[in-house]
């Protein structure tokens, strides 16, 4: 479709060359597609994932492809105007069937069609947890049978109403599994009962139901958790960076592109804010400053001078409202976070990125890292200009060890959720604080 789209934009005549290329195009993108698992069931997984699975899988296409049409001197049939529009038309249209399919399957699952059965075995915290989340995500599919467990009603926590039922014991899952009633299980017993998984997997095994184990981690603190083999032996993280493989690079990329526009948008501004710097109040232009980067390694952030000082030892006092030290001009820029734009060099060179936690002077972070549980697992990411916490409103003075404490787990939840789209989602928000200037000071 995408070279037949290509031919009908540019006007190029079709025939048996086309005809060729689409044929290998097509074996090539199937191949990898198993290799990428396009084509595996998307339930559960979101729509972004998917997206960027399609547009790589073609993206890898691409070289094999190239490769094959020059060394059999094939490329001298095509135009470059066709080729190129068939390289950006076979990806979009790849993306939008995607897109359709999944919106298809929405609209027939969220009316009962194309549905599957599931249950939950055991009723715990986890099992309640999970079966919430499936009931609000109508686009699995998913509709659930009910929850099972042996124990007494006593023993076992109330289940909302609107969840579901406790519609019997083990033995019952089982009838009703071996009957075709239930499609797919989620045992949720805790990690400390071996002896029972393993039983009522013994059992299960006479069926043809999908059977999962679901790990009762919630208990721990995760932060961007992954499962790994090493020799065959599952092994699962729990603290990790999120930014391993294509995240990184495709994060790396975002990073790259945004700030080296910016940089040359802002060429001109920066460089009056420069001046205006330098003619307002005596000291240098840039206000230098050493805090904690990847992996907790200090960095030189790059900021326009705002203050009379410029704080770097063993004793840093944070900026506050109303600060006598800040000059007229460094008021206005900080308001209006101008001050900032000089970190997207720090962008470019790698040592920061466009979004993340923000970064803290380092001798805060010794402090902090003492008094605040998981502190330092912030710098399991580059720090950003912007982060999740900048939008959420915990911006300006930690004055209170609350109001840190704040910070650092929204600065988790962007590391445990991230994904180029909440990137984006960040970076469009930046851009409504500033013009609100909250607390900015």
């Amino acid at each position: 479709m995408g070279l037949l789209a290509a031919i009908w934009v540019t006007r190029s005549g079709g025939g048996e060359y086309q005809a060729t290329a689409a044929t290998a195009a097509i074996i090539l993108f199937y191949l990898l597609a198993e290799v990428s698992g396009l084509y595996r069931s998307w339930r559960g997984i979101s729509t972004e994932h998917e997206v960027i699975c399609a547009a790589l899988t073609w993206g890898l296409s691409l070289p094999p492809l190239l490769t094959i049409g020059f060394v059999t001197n094939f490329h001298h049939h095509f135009s470059r105007p066709l080729v190129l529009a068939w390289f950006v038309a076979a990806p979009l249209l790849v993306v939008v069937a995607r897109l359709l399919i999944r919106g298809i399957q929405c609209r027939l699952r969220a009316r009962g069609r194309n549905t599957r059965r599931y249950a939950m075995v055991g009723v715990n915290d986890l099992s309640l947890h999970l079966a919430r989340h499936i009931e609000n995500s109508t686009e699995m599919g998913l509709k659930l049978v009910g929850f099972f467990d042996d124990r007494p009603r006593g023993r076992i926590p109330p289940i909302p109403v609107d969840l579901g039922l406790r519609i019997g014991d083990l033995a019952d899952l089982v009838a009703q599994t071996r009957r075709g009633e239930i499609d797919i299980i989620y045992i949720t017993f805790p990690m400390r009962a071996e002896g029972r998984i393993k039983g009522i997997l013994t059992k299960l095994g006479d069926t043809t139901a999908s059977v999962h184990i679901v790990p009762d981690f919630f208990v721990f603190e995760l932060l961007h958790s992954r499962w790994t083999s090493i020799g065959g032996i599952p092994v699962v993280s729990v603290f990790e960076s999120p930014f391993y493989g294509i995240d990184g690079l495709l994060k790396r990329g975002l990073d790259l592109t945004l700030a080296a526009l910016l940089l040359a948008v802002l060429a001109l501004p920066m460089a009056a804010i420069a001046l205006g710097v330098k003619l307002s109040s005596p000291g240098p232009v840039f206000f230098r400053q050493r805090r904690y980067g990847l992996a907790g390694r200090e960095i030189l952030i790059w900021k326009f001078r705002t203050m009379w000082v410029c704080d770097d030892g063993a004793a840093v006092r944070q900026a506050q409202r109303n600060d006598s030290r800040v000059t007229l001009f460094g008021s206005f820029l900080r308001s209006t976070s101008l001050d900032e734009l000089p970190q997207l060099f720090n962008v470019v060179s790698g040592n920061m990125s466009l979004v993340g936690p923000r970064p803290h002077a380092s001798v805060h972070n010794e402090d902090y890292r003492k008094l605040i549980q998981g502190y330092m697992l912030r710098h399991k990411v580059k720090p950003g200009i912007t982060g999740l916490a900048q939008v959420h409103g915990c911006r300006g003075e930690t004055d209170t060890l609350d109001k840190m404490e704040q910070r650092i787990q929204c600065d988790h939840q962007y590391i445990r959720e991230w994904s180029l789209w909440l990137d984006v989602k960040i970076l469009l928000k930046t851009a409504l604080v500033v013009v609100s200037r909250q607390n900015a000071y």
